[in-house]
Protein backbone atom coordinates (compact mmCIF):
# COMPACT_ATOMS: atom_id res chain seq x y z
CA UNK A 1 0.00 0.00 0.00
CA UNK A 2 2.77 2.40 0.99
CA UNK A 3 4.67 1.48 -2.16
CA UNK A 4 1.66 2.41 -4.27
CA UNK A 5 1.27 5.74 -2.43
CA UNK A 6 4.93 6.64 -2.81
CA UNK A 7 4.86 5.58 -6.49
CA UNK A 8 1.91 7.90 -7.08
CA UNK A 9 3.72 10.79 -5.34
CA UNK A 10 6.87 10.14 -7.40
CA UNK A 11 4.86 10.07 -10.63
CA UNK A 12 3.22 13.40 -9.72
CA UNK A 13 6.53 15.04 -8.90
CA UNK A 14 7.81 14.11 -12.37
CA UNK A 15 5.05 16.14 -14.04
CA UNK A 16 5.47 19.87 -14.81
CA UNK A 17 2.99 20.77 -12.04
CA UNK A 18 4.89 18.57 -9.60
CA UNK A 19 8.17 20.23 -10.54
CA UNK A 20 6.67 23.69 -9.96
CA UNK A 21 5.17 22.69 -6.59
CA UNK A 22 8.50 21.16 -5.54
CA UNK A 23 10.42 24.29 -6.58
CA UNK A 24 8.06 26.57 -4.63
CA UNK A 25 8.28 24.40 -1.51
CA UNK A 26 12.07 24.42 -1.71
CA UNK A 27 12.02 28.22 -2.14
CA UNK A 28 9.82 28.68 0.91
CA UNK A 29 12.13 26.45 2.94
CA UNK A 30 15.17 28.50 1.83
CA UNK A 31 13.40 31.82 2.77
CA UNK A 32 12.47 30.42 6.18
CA UNK A 33 15.96 29.00 6.83
CA UNK A 34 17.66 32.28 5.89
CA UNK A 35 15.16 34.22 8.06
CA UNK A 36 14.21 36.48 5.16
CA UNK A 37 11.38 38.80 6.14
CA UNK A 38 8.06 37.65 4.64
CA UNK A 39 5.73 39.91 6.56
CA UNK A 40 2.89 41.55 4.78
CA UNK A 41 -0.03 40.42 2.67
CA UNK A 42 1.60 41.54 -0.58
CA UNK A 43 4.27 38.90 -0.38
CA UNK A 44 1.80 36.06 -0.08
CA UNK A 45 -0.46 37.46 -2.81
CA UNK A 46 2.44 37.87 -5.23
CA UNK A 47 3.76 34.39 -4.42
CA UNK A 48 0.33 32.86 -5.03
CA UNK A 49 -0.06 34.70 -8.35
CA UNK A 50 3.37 33.64 -9.53
CA UNK A 51 2.70 30.05 -8.48
CA UNK A 52 -0.64 29.97 -10.32
CA UNK A 53 0.91 31.56 -13.42
CA UNK A 54 3.73 29.01 -13.44
CA UNK A 55 1.30 26.11 -13.17
CA UNK A 56 -0.93 27.51 -15.94
CA UNK A 57 1.99 28.17 -18.31
CA UNK A 58 3.52 24.76 -17.63
CA UNK A 59 0.25 22.85 -18.16
CA UNK A 60 -0.71 24.81 -21.27
CA UNK A 61 2.74 24.54 -22.80
CA UNK A 62 2.87 20.82 -22.07
CA UNK A 63 -0.55 20.23 -23.70
CA UNK A 64 0.39 22.20 -26.79
CA UNK A 65 3.72 20.47 -27.18
CA UNK A 66 2.12 17.05 -26.74
CA UNK A 67 -0.56 17.94 -29.31
CA UNK A 68 2.10 19.13 -31.76
CA UNK A 69 4.65 16.33 -31.46
CA UNK A 70 2.21 13.44 -31.02
CA UNK A 71 0.96 13.76 -34.60
CA UNK A 72 4.43 12.69 -35.77
CA UNK A 73 4.35 9.46 -33.77
CA UNK A 74 2.16 7.74 -36.40
CA UNK A 75 1.47 8.40 -40.10
CA UNK A 76 -1.86 10.13 -39.43
CA UNK A 77 -3.84 11.30 -42.47
CA UNK A 78 -7.20 11.95 -40.86
CA UNK A 79 -7.32 15.35 -39.01
CA UNK A 80 -9.71 13.89 -36.42
CA UNK A 81 -6.96 11.53 -35.31
CA UNK A 82 -4.77 14.39 -34.02
CA UNK A 83 -6.85 14.84 -30.90
CA UNK A 84 -7.03 11.06 -30.42
CA UNK A 85 -3.28 10.48 -30.63
CA UNK A 86 -2.65 13.45 -28.27
CA UNK A 87 -5.07 11.94 -25.74
CA UNK A 88 -3.31 8.55 -26.00
CA UNK A 89 0.10 10.16 -25.39
CA UNK A 90 -1.26 11.93 -22.30
CA UNK A 91 -2.67 8.66 -21.02
CA UNK A 92 0.68 7.02 -21.61
CA UNK A 93 2.31 9.73 -19.46
CA UNK A 94 -0.08 9.19 -16.59
CA UNK A 95 0.21 5.40 -16.77
CA UNK A 96 -3.51 4.87 -17.40
CA UNK A 97 -3.17 3.97 -21.06
CA UNK A 98 -4.93 1.11 -22.82
CA UNK A 99 -3.30 -1.55 -25.03
CA UNK A 100 -1.04 -0.57 -27.93
CA UNK A 101 -1.17 -3.37 -30.51
CA UNK A 102 0.31 -4.06 -33.95
CA UNK A 103 -1.32 -6.49 -36.38
CA UNK A 104 0.91 -7.97 -39.09
CA UNK A 105 -0.40 -10.42 -41.70
CA UNK A 106 -3.46 -11.07 -39.56
CA UNK A 107 -1.43 -11.89 -36.41
CA UNK A 108 -1.68 -9.66 -33.34
CA UNK A 109 1.78 -8.71 -32.04
CA UNK A 110 1.89 -7.46 -28.44
CA UNK A 111 4.13 -7.25 -25.42
CA UNK A 112 3.63 -9.31 -22.30
CA UNK A 113 0.56 -8.20 -20.39
CA UNK A 114 -0.52 -5.80 -23.14
CA UNK A 115 -3.80 -7.58 -23.86
CA UNK A 116 -4.84 -7.29 -20.19
CA UNK A 117 -4.74 -3.51 -20.20
CA UNK A 118 -8.07 -1.71 -20.21
CA UNK A 119 -8.59 1.83 -21.36
CA UNK A 120 -8.39 3.92 -24.50
CA UNK A 121 -5.89 2.15 -26.74
CA UNK A 122 -4.39 2.09 -30.21
CA UNK A 123 -4.15 -0.58 -32.94
CA UNK A 124 -1.93 -0.33 -36.04
CA UNK A 125 -2.71 -2.73 -38.91
CA UNK A 126 -0.53 -3.39 -41.95
CA UNK A 127 -2.05 -3.54 -45.45
CA UNK A 128 -2.62 -7.32 -45.24
CA UNK A 129 -4.61 -7.29 -41.97
CA UNK A 130 -8.14 -6.63 -40.77
CA UNK A 131 -10.01 -7.30 -37.52
CA UNK A 132 -13.28 -6.98 -35.64
CA UNK A 133 -13.67 -5.12 -32.33
CA UNK A 134 -16.17 -6.06 -29.67
CA UNK A 135 -17.19 -5.41 -26.09
CA UNK A 136 -18.36 -7.95 -23.57
CA UNK A 137 -21.92 -7.63 -24.90
CA UNK A 138 -21.79 -6.76 -28.62
CA UNK A 139 -19.80 -6.56 -31.83
CA UNK A 140 -18.66 -2.99 -32.35
CA UNK A 141 -16.66 -2.29 -35.50
CA UNK A 142 -14.78 -3.84 -38.43
CA UNK A 143 -11.32 -2.35 -38.90
CA UNK A 144 -9.22 -2.40 -42.06
CA UNK A 145 -5.57 -1.54 -42.73
CA UNK A 146 -4.37 1.63 -41.05
CA UNK A 147 -4.85 3.05 -37.53
CA UNK A 148 -7.69 2.47 -35.09
CA UNK A 149 -8.22 4.23 -31.74
CA UNK A 150 -10.13 2.01 -29.34
CA UNK A 151 -12.28 2.86 -26.34
CA UNK A 152 -11.78 1.51 -22.88
CA UNK A 153 -14.21 -1.42 -23.14
CA UNK A 154 -13.25 -2.57 -26.66
CA UNK A 155 -11.00 -5.48 -27.49
CA UNK A 156 -10.19 -7.65 -30.54
CA UNK A 157 -12.74 -10.36 -31.34
CA UNK A 158 -10.62 -11.81 -34.15
CA UNK A 159 -8.22 -10.89 -36.95
CA UNK A 160 -7.73 -12.11 -40.52
CA UNK A 161 -5.02 -12.12 -43.17
CA UNK A 162 -6.27 -10.46 -46.37
CA UNK A 163 -3.71 -12.22 -48.56
CA UNK A 164 -4.50 -15.37 -50.55
CA UNK A 165 -3.78 -18.46 -48.45
CA UNK A 166 -2.46 -21.89 -49.49
CA UNK A 167 -3.48 -24.82 -47.35
CA UNK A 168 -2.25 -28.40 -47.79
CA UNK A 169 -4.07 -31.29 -46.15
CA UNK A 170 -3.39 -34.98 -46.30
CA UNK A 171 -0.11 -36.93 -46.48
CA UNK A 172 3.15 -35.20 -47.30
CA UNK A 173 5.14 -36.06 -50.40
CA UNK A 174 7.84 -37.57 -48.14
CA UNK A 175 5.43 -39.63 -46.04
CA UNK A 176 5.67 -43.41 -45.91
CA UNK A 177 2.10 -44.47 -45.08
CA UNK A 178 3.03 -48.08 -44.38
CA UNK A 179 5.66 -47.65 -41.69
CA UNK A 180 6.04 -50.28 -39.03
CA UNK A 181 4.15 -48.97 -35.94
CA UNK A 182 6.54 -50.79 -33.63
CA UNK A 183 9.86 -49.58 -35.04
CA UNK A 184 8.76 -45.97 -35.61
CA UNK A 185 5.67 -45.26 -33.46
CA UNK A 186 5.90 -41.43 -33.52
CA UNK A 187 6.34 -41.15 -37.28
CA UNK A 188 3.67 -43.78 -37.80
CA UNK A 189 1.09 -41.88 -35.71
CA UNK A 190 1.83 -38.57 -37.41
CA UNK A 191 1.54 -40.17 -40.84
CA UNK A 192 -1.72 -41.89 -39.93
CA UNK A 193 -3.18 -38.60 -38.67
CA UNK A 194 -2.37 -36.89 -41.96
CA UNK A 195 -3.70 -39.89 -43.84
CA UNK A 196 -7.05 -39.70 -42.07
CA UNK A 197 -7.47 -36.04 -43.02
CA UNK A 198 -8.33 -36.92 -46.64
CA UNK A 199 -8.96 -40.68 -46.55
CA UNK A 200 -11.97 -41.84 -48.57
CA UNK A 201 -13.40 -45.11 -49.91
CA UNK A 202 -14.12 -45.85 -53.56
CA UNK A 203 -17.35 -47.46 -54.73
CA UNK A 204 -15.69 -50.89 -54.64
CA UNK A 205 -14.29 -50.37 -51.13
CA UNK A 206 -10.65 -49.33 -51.70
CA UNK A 207 -9.15 -46.60 -49.50
CA UNK A 208 -7.62 -43.58 -51.23
CA UNK A 209 -5.90 -40.72 -49.39
CA UNK A 210 -4.45 -37.91 -51.55
CA UNK A 211 -2.86 -34.58 -50.76
CA UNK A 212 -5.33 -31.76 -51.41
CA UNK A 213 -4.11 -28.19 -51.84
CA UNK A 214 -6.55 -25.27 -51.53
CA UNK A 215 -6.00 -21.63 -52.41
CA UNK A 216 -8.50 -19.29 -50.74
CA UNK A 217 -8.87 -15.82 -49.24
CA UNK A 218 -11.28 -13.40 -47.61
CA UNK A 219 -13.76 -12.27 -50.27
CA UNK A 220 -12.37 -9.24 -52.04
CA UNK A 221 -14.39 -6.22 -53.17
CA UNK A 222 -14.99 -5.48 -56.84
CA UNK A 223 -13.26 -2.12 -56.43
CA UNK A 224 -10.55 -1.18 -53.94
CA UNK A 225 -11.47 1.81 -51.77
CA UNK A 226 -9.54 3.57 -48.97
CA UNK A 227 -10.25 2.65 -45.37
CA UNK A 228 -11.19 5.15 -42.66
CA UNK A 229 -7.47 5.77 -42.14
CA UNK A 230 -7.00 6.62 -45.81
CA UNK A 231 -5.12 3.38 -46.62
CA UNK A 232 -5.92 1.49 -49.85
CA UNK A 233 -4.86 -2.12 -49.42
CA UNK A 234 -3.35 -3.96 -52.38
CA UNK A 235 -5.30 -7.04 -51.28
CA UNK A 236 -8.65 -5.25 -50.97
CA UNK A 237 -10.79 -4.83 -47.88
CA UNK A 238 -14.45 -5.83 -47.67
CA UNK A 239 -15.79 -4.95 -44.20
CA UNK A 240 -18.82 -7.24 -44.47
CA UNK A 241 -16.71 -10.22 -45.57
CA UNK A 242 -14.24 -9.71 -42.70
CA UNK A 243 -17.06 -9.39 -40.17
CA UNK A 244 -18.78 -12.55 -41.45
CA UNK A 245 -15.54 -14.55 -41.48
CA UNK A 246 -14.82 -13.73 -37.83
CA UNK A 247 -18.26 -13.59 -36.23
CA UNK A 248 -20.18 -16.37 -38.03
CA UNK A 249 -19.10 -19.39 -36.09
CA UNK A 250 -18.88 -22.89 -37.60
CA UNK A 251 -19.02 -25.82 -35.20
CA UNK A 252 -17.85 -29.31 -36.17
CA UNK A 253 -19.12 -32.32 -34.25
CA UNK A 254 -16.32 -34.33 -32.71
CA UNK A 255 -15.77 -38.07 -32.90
CA UNK A 256 -17.02 -38.68 -29.35
CA UNK A 257 -20.51 -37.88 -28.16
CA UNK A 258 -21.46 -34.32 -27.23
CA UNK A 259 -18.11 -32.87 -28.35
CA UNK A 260 -17.92 -29.82 -30.56
CA UNK A 261 -14.97 -28.08 -32.19
CA UNK A 262 -15.10 -24.46 -33.27
CA UNK A 263 -13.57 -23.96 -36.72
CA UNK A 264 -11.56 -20.83 -37.37
CA UNK A 265 -12.24 -18.92 -40.58
CA UNK A 266 -9.18 -20.36 -42.34
CA UNK A 267 -10.20 -23.96 -41.50
CA UNK A 268 -13.61 -23.79 -43.19
CA UNK A 269 -12.37 -24.21 -46.82
CA UNK A 270 -10.51 -27.43 -46.01
CA UNK A 271 -13.51 -28.77 -44.08
CA UNK A 272 -15.85 -28.21 -47.04
CA UNK A 273 -13.44 -29.51 -49.71
CA UNK A 274 -12.70 -32.75 -47.85
CA UNK A 275 -16.42 -33.45 -47.44
CA UNK A 276 -16.97 -32.94 -51.19
CA UNK A 277 -13.98 -35.17 -51.99
CA UNK A 278 -15.36 -38.01 -49.87
CA UNK A 279 -18.79 -37.58 -51.45
CA UNK A 280 -17.42 -37.91 -54.98
CA UNK A 281 -14.84 -40.66 -54.39
CA UNK A 282 -17.70 -42.98 -53.38
CA UNK A 283 -19.15 -42.67 -56.89
CA UNK A 284 -16.12 -44.13 -58.69
CA UNK A 285 -14.48 -47.53 -58.78
CA UNK A 286 -10.77 -47.75 -58.08
CA UNK A 287 -9.97 -48.60 -61.71
CA UNK A 288 -11.97 -45.56 -62.91
CA UNK A 289 -9.72 -43.12 -61.07
CA UNK A 290 -6.80 -43.58 -63.48
CA UNK A 291 -8.64 -44.37 -66.72
CA UNK A 292 -10.76 -42.20 -69.06
CA UNK A 293 -14.38 -42.11 -67.91
CA UNK A 294 -15.92 -39.42 -70.11
CA UNK A 295 -15.95 -38.36 -73.74
CA UNK A 296 -13.12 -35.88 -73.22
CA UNK A 297 -10.67 -38.55 -72.08
CA UNK A 298 -10.55 -37.28 -68.48
CA UNK A 299 -9.79 -39.80 -65.74
CA UNK A 300 -11.93 -40.26 -62.66
CA UNK A 301 -9.55 -38.15 -60.54
CA UNK A 302 -9.68 -35.33 -63.07
CA UNK A 303 -13.47 -35.45 -63.11
CA UNK A 304 -13.55 -35.28 -59.29
CA UNK A 305 -11.10 -32.37 -59.20
CA UNK A 306 -13.13 -30.44 -61.77
CA UNK A 307 -16.39 -31.16 -59.92
CA UNK A 308 -14.93 -29.95 -56.60
CA UNK A 309 -13.73 -26.69 -58.19
CA UNK A 310 -17.18 -26.10 -59.64
CA UNK A 311 -18.88 -26.78 -56.30
CA UNK A 312 -16.83 -24.14 -54.48
CA UNK A 313 -16.79 -21.51 -57.26
CA UNK A 314 -20.27 -21.61 -58.80
CA UNK A 315 -23.76 -21.19 -57.30
CA UNK A 316 -25.13 -24.01 -59.50
CA UNK A 317 -23.37 -27.19 -60.69
CA UNK A 318 -24.17 -30.23 -62.82
CA UNK A 319 -24.97 -33.27 -60.68
CA UNK A 320 -23.20 -36.66 -60.92
CA UNK A 321 -25.06 -39.95 -60.53
CA UNK A 322 -23.92 -42.83 -58.32
CA UNK A 323 -21.45 -44.02 -60.97
CA UNK A 324 -19.82 -40.63 -61.51
CA UNK A 325 -21.57 -39.86 -64.81
CA UNK A 326 -23.05 -36.42 -65.45
CA UNK A 327 -26.84 -36.41 -65.23
CA UNK A 328 -27.48 -33.11 -67.00
CA UNK A 329 -29.40 -31.83 -63.94
CA UNK A 330 -28.22 -28.56 -62.40
CA UNK A 331 -28.45 -28.24 -58.61
CA UNK A 332 -27.60 -25.54 -56.08
CA UNK A 333 -24.12 -25.65 -54.57
CA UNK A 334 -24.53 -25.49 -50.79
CA UNK A 335 -20.76 -25.21 -50.28
CA UNK A 336 -20.56 -22.07 -52.44
CA UNK A 337 -23.47 -20.61 -50.48
CA UNK A 338 -21.72 -21.33 -47.16
CA UNK A 339 -18.49 -19.74 -48.35
CA UNK A 340 -20.34 -16.63 -49.49
CA UNK A 341 -22.20 -16.29 -46.21
CA UNK A 342 -18.92 -16.47 -44.29
CA UNK A 343 -17.06 -13.96 -46.46
CA UNK A 344 -14.70 -16.50 -48.06
CA UNK A 345 -13.81 -17.50 -51.60
CA UNK A 346 -11.83 -20.45 -52.96
CA UNK A 347 -9.75 -19.79 -56.05
CA UNK A 348 -8.32 -23.24 -56.77
CA UNK A 349 -8.38 -26.85 -55.55
CA UNK A 350 -5.80 -29.43 -56.62
CA UNK A 351 -5.59 -33.19 -55.95
CA UNK A 352 -2.14 -34.77 -56.12
CA UNK A 353 0.19 -37.26 -54.43
CA UNK A 354 -2.53 -39.95 -54.45
CA UNK A 355 -1.65 -42.85 -52.14
CA UNK A 356 -3.30 -46.24 -51.60
CA UNK A 357 -2.51 -49.71 -50.31
CA UNK A 358 0.81 -51.25 -51.34
CA UNK A 359 -0.86 -54.36 -52.79
CA UNK A 360 -3.00 -52.16 -55.06
CA UNK A 361 0.07 -50.25 -56.18
CA UNK A 362 1.88 -53.48 -57.07
CA UNK A 363 -1.19 -54.75 -58.88
CA UNK A 364 -1.49 -51.56 -60.94
CA UNK A 365 2.24 -51.62 -61.73
CA UNK A 366 2.01 -55.21 -62.98
CA UNK A 367 -1.08 -54.38 -65.00
CA UNK A 368 0.59 -51.33 -66.55
CA UNK A 369 3.73 -53.40 -67.31
CA UNK A 370 1.68 -56.12 -69.02
CA UNK A 371 -0.28 -53.57 -70.99
CA UNK A 372 2.89 -51.76 -71.98
CA UNK A 373 4.47 -55.02 -73.21
CA UNK A 374 1.37 -55.91 -75.23
CA UNK A 375 1.26 -52.42 -76.71
CA UNK A 376 4.97 -52.60 -77.54
CA UNK A 377 4.52 -55.96 -79.29
CA UNK A 378 1.58 -54.63 -81.26
CA UNK A 379 3.57 -51.56 -82.24
CA UNK A 380 6.50 -53.75 -83.36
CA UNK A 381 4.23 -55.94 -85.48
CA UNK A 382 2.61 -52.89 -86.99
CA UNK A 383 5.99 -51.35 -87.85
CA UNK A 384 7.17 -54.59 -89.47
CA UNK A 385 4.01 -54.75 -91.57
CA UNK A 386 4.43 -51.12 -92.59
CA UNK A 387 8.08 -51.77 -93.50
CA UNK A 388 7.09 -54.76 -95.65
CA UNK A 389 4.37 -52.78 -97.40
CA UNK A 390 6.71 -49.84 -98.04
CA UNK A 391 9.39 -52.20 -99.39
CA UNK A 392 6.92 -53.92 -101.73
CA UNK A 393 5.50 -50.60 -102.91
CA UNK A 394 9.02 -49.25 -103.54
CA UNK A 395 9.98 -52.38 -105.47
CA UNK A 396 6.84 -52.13 -107.62
CA UNK A 397 7.46 -48.45 -108.27
CA UNK A 398 11.09 -49.15 -109.22
CA UNK A 399 9.95 -51.88 -111.63
CA UNK A 400 7.49 -49.48 -113.25
CA UNK A 401 10.16 -46.80 -113.61
CA UNK A 402 12.58 -49.32 -115.12
CA UNK A 403 9.97 -50.51 -117.59
CA UNK A 404 9.04 -46.94 -118.48
CA UNK A 405 12.68 -45.92 -119.11
CA UNK A 406 13.65 -49.09 -120.95
CA UNK A 407 10.62 -48.91 -123.28
CA UNK A 408 11.12 -45.26 -124.15
CA UNK A 409 12.48 -46.12 -127.64
CA UNK A 410 9.41 -48.25 -128.38
CA UNK A 411 6.64 -46.06 -127.01
CA UNK A 412 6.76 -43.12 -129.45
CA UNK A 413 5.55 -45.05 -132.52
CA UNK A 414 4.28 -48.40 -133.63
CA UNK A 415 7.16 -50.57 -134.83
CA UNK A 416 7.36 -53.89 -136.45
CA UNK A 417 8.96 -56.79 -134.60
CA UNK A 418 12.74 -56.68 -134.86
CA UNK A 419 14.32 -59.55 -136.69
CA UNK A 420 17.66 -58.70 -135.13
CA UNK A 421 17.62 -59.36 -131.33
CA UNK A 422 20.90 -57.47 -130.89
CA UNK A 423 19.26 -54.35 -132.22
CA UNK A 424 16.40 -54.76 -129.73
CA UNK A 425 18.84 -55.05 -126.83
CA UNK A 426 20.66 -51.95 -127.95
CA UNK A 427 17.40 -49.99 -127.96
CA UNK A 428 16.72 -51.16 -124.40
CA UNK A 429 20.16 -50.35 -123.02
CA UNK A 430 20.58 -46.92 -124.63
CA UNK A 431 17.83 -45.11 -122.52
CA UNK A 432 19.15 -46.71 -119.33
CA UNK A 433 22.63 -45.32 -119.94
CA UNK A 434 21.24 -41.85 -120.67
CA UNK A 435 19.02 -41.89 -117.54
CA UNK A 436 21.84 -42.97 -115.25
CA UNK A 437 24.18 -40.29 -116.62
CA UNK A 438 21.59 -37.46 -116.39
CA UNK A 439 19.80 -38.30 -113.13
CA UNK A 440 22.39 -39.97 -110.91
CA UNK A 441 25.20 -38.20 -109.07
CA UNK A 442 28.76 -39.29 -109.49
CA UNK A 443 29.82 -42.18 -107.30
CA UNK A 444 31.41 -45.58 -107.19
CA UNK A 445 28.09 -47.40 -107.59
CA UNK A 446 27.11 -45.31 -110.62
CA UNK A 447 30.48 -45.83 -112.28
CA UNK A 448 30.20 -49.56 -111.73
CA UNK A 449 26.76 -49.75 -113.31
CA UNK A 450 27.88 -47.64 -116.27
CA UNK A 451 30.88 -49.90 -116.84
CA UNK A 452 28.59 -52.93 -116.81
CA UNK A 453 26.32 -51.33 -119.41
CA UNK A 454 29.37 -50.39 -121.54
CA UNK A 455 30.58 -53.97 -121.45
CA UNK A 456 27.14 -55.22 -122.53
CA UNK A 457 27.04 -52.56 -125.24
CA UNK A 458 30.45 -53.62 -126.61
CA UNK A 459 29.47 -57.23 -126.50
CA UNK A 460 26.37 -56.43 -128.61
CA UNK A 461 28.47 -54.54 -131.14
CA UNK A 462 31.03 -57.31 -131.37
CA UNK A 463 28.47 -60.08 -131.80
CA UNK A 464 25.90 -58.26 -133.96
CA UNK A 465 26.10 -59.88 -137.39
CA UNK A 466 24.53 -56.82 -139.02
CA UNK A 467 26.60 -53.75 -138.22
CA UNK A 468 24.70 -50.48 -138.39
CA UNK A 469 26.44 -47.17 -138.66
CA UNK A 470 24.03 -45.33 -136.37
CA UNK A 471 24.48 -47.90 -133.66
CA UNK A 472 28.25 -47.70 -133.89
CA UNK A 473 28.15 -43.92 -133.78
CA UNK A 474 25.99 -43.95 -130.71
CA UNK A 475 28.24 -46.40 -129.03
Amino acid sequence: MLRKVFSGIAAFLQTPTGVIVTANVIWQVVVWAMEISTTGVVYYVVSALIFGLDVFVAVTLRDQLIHFFSQFVLPIQNPKYRQDIAARVKNFETGSRGPALFVKNGQVILHEGESKKRGAGLIVLDTASALVLRTDTEIKDTVGPGIKFTKGNEYIAGSVDLRAQWQFIGPLATDQPFLNPISAPKEYNETQNRRQQTGGLTRDGFEIFPTISIRFSIKRPAQKVPTESGVTSYYGFDADAVRNAITREVVQLGASENTKVRLEWNQIPAHLVVNIWREYIRKFKFSDLFNPVDGNGASGLQVIEDAINRRVKQPNVEALDETGARTGEWVESLEFKQLQSRGLEIMDVRIHNVLFEKTLEDQITEQWSAEWLNIAKKEKSHLEQMESLIETAARNEASKNFARIASRQFGAKITLPQENPFKTLQLLIQPLKEFIISESAAGNDVDTELRKLEEIWKWLLDNNPVQQPDAESKG
